[in-house]
This record gives structure tokens, C-alpha cells and sequence, in this order.
């Protein structure tokens, strides 16, 4: 089924093996405009930018993936099952849960915690925490090291909902149940995708407010500021 409903490219290959996922389809942009050469955008539906270019030489590609686990769930399912993508790397903004972390930290997540029925009703898997892909995941920490950019390698929380009103809800207790050190929104769906493909998948996140603390960044800097990260992801290729 190419193109897709949500994806217009027609043809094989045009999208490259591995994949950088922005939630932001303008970070998607900033990211292929500032980091790549040769750049060809390869998708507009939605508004949902995807763009592929080359790094050094060698072909990569970055799309949008949109906010939430069912926006993120459609697009990498649709990369894994009809474009032949091998690697999906989140790079994405998180929350804080834990004062050992400072604005414009970097993680890499070691494995995502969720209430969401995601797994469950995809795939039939209860699961409440998902690891991201052994291999990739070592690999990114790799290149860390030798970028000589300080990381985290942490369980975070992938939480269905922004906006918490529920007095049941405390984020100090999923971090004294499950170890979560921050929270985003999207990385248990992508690795519920990958297990399911036997792909792989891996997540980068950037820390861009503190539940803690309550130090927050703008949007603006959220799109533009998270450069390490990108440079951690891009290695990858290499």
C-alpha cells in the first residue's frame, strides 16, 4: 500500500533505512535545512514534513512524527510496514521528574513506562514497560562518548496525557515505583511498533521543563536549541 493514507511518497527507497522523529514537523525542517545536504522533501500530507538528505556523505532521512502515542503509532508503523525503514530514532522533548536533571540535558532512553492501552489493544501485549532496541541504544551511547556530550541513561514515562487534573495522579510515584526520570508522550508506541517488525528503535530526549523545579524553555527553543541530540542521532549513520 504505497503511498500510504498519511505518507505520499509512491516508491521505494526514496526514504532512507534509518529515520530521525521530531514531534515537531518544523523541527523536522530546522533539522534537515541546518544538519543535511542535498535535501528533498518527501512528504507534505498533514503538514506532516518528512525531508531526506545526506550526512556525510551517507543517505538519511527525518520526519515529523506529531504529539501523542496514536500520531507517532500511525507514522512509524506506516515507515516500518511499507517503506522499508530499519531504524527510527525519537528525538524529542521531555519533563523533568527528577532534580538531577537540568534544562537541555540529554537522555537516552534506556526503556518507557505507560498506562496506555497502546500495546494492548495493537497487539495484544500487556506489557507496561518497553524497552528500546538493545543494539541502537548501546550504539547511541557509544557515540555519546566519543562526541564527548554528558547523557542519561534513564526509564522515562510515555504518558497519554498533557494535562493532568486526577488526584490520583503523582508523577513522584511512578518515580518511586518504576524509576521514571522524566516523561514524554510518544516512545512506548515506537517501540511497541519495532518489536512488532523486529526493527529497531531508540530515543533521544532532550530535557525542556522540570516538573521539579518548573523551569521551562519557549517553544522557539524547543525547535531550535536541542542541537546535541541531533548530533548524537545522526552518528548513526556512520
Amino acid at each position: 500500500m504505497i503511498p500510504t493514507p498519511h505518507i505520499g511518497v509512491k516508491e521505494q527507497g526514496v526514504i532512507a533505512k534509518v529515520v530521525l522523529m521530531p514531534g515537531d514537523p518544523l523541527r523536522a525542517k530546522f533539522i534537515a535545512e541546518t544538519f543535511l545536504e542535498d535535501v528533498v522533501q518527501f512528504n507534505t500530507v498533514r503538514n506532516m514534513f518528512g525531508y531526506t538528505g545526506t550526512y556525510k556523505g551517507e543517505k538519511i532521512s527525518v520526519m515529523g512524527s506529531g504529539m501523542g502515542m496514536p500520531s507517532i503509532g500511525i507514522y512509524s508503523y506506516e515507515l516500518y510496514a511499507y517503506y522499508g525503514v530499519e531504524k527510527i530514532i525519537r528525538v524529542g522533548s521531555c519533563g523533568a521528574y527528577s532534580d538531577k536533571l537540568n534544562l537541555y540535558d540529554v537522555i537516552v532512553v534506556k526503556d518507557a513506562y505507560s498506562e496506555s492501552t497502546f500495546g494492548k489493544v495493537a497487539y495484544g501485549d500487556d506489557r507496561e514497560i518497553m524497552p528500546s532496541s538493545k543494539e541502537l541504544t548501546e550504539e547511541l551511547l557509544e557515540i555519546s562518548k566519543k562526541l564527548g556530550i554528558k547523557v542519561f541513561y534513564e526509564t522515562i514515562h510515555s504518558s497519554d496525557v498533557f494535562y493532568h487534573h486526577s488526584d490520583d495522579f503523582k508523577f513522584t510515584d511512578l518515580v518511586e515505583k518504576y524509576n521514571c526520570m522524566a516523561v514524554e508522550m510518544e516512545s512506548f508506541a515506537l517501540f511497541h511498533n519495532a518489536n512488532y517488525f523486529k526493527k529497531q528503535a531508540a530515543c533521544l530526549l532532550t530535557v525542556s521543563d522540570s516538573l521539579v523545579t518548573h523551569e521551562a524553555t519557549t517553544a522557539e527553543e524547543r525547535q531550535l536549541a536541542f542541537d546535541q541530540m541531533i548530533k548524537i542521532a545522526l552518528e548513526v549513520i556512520k
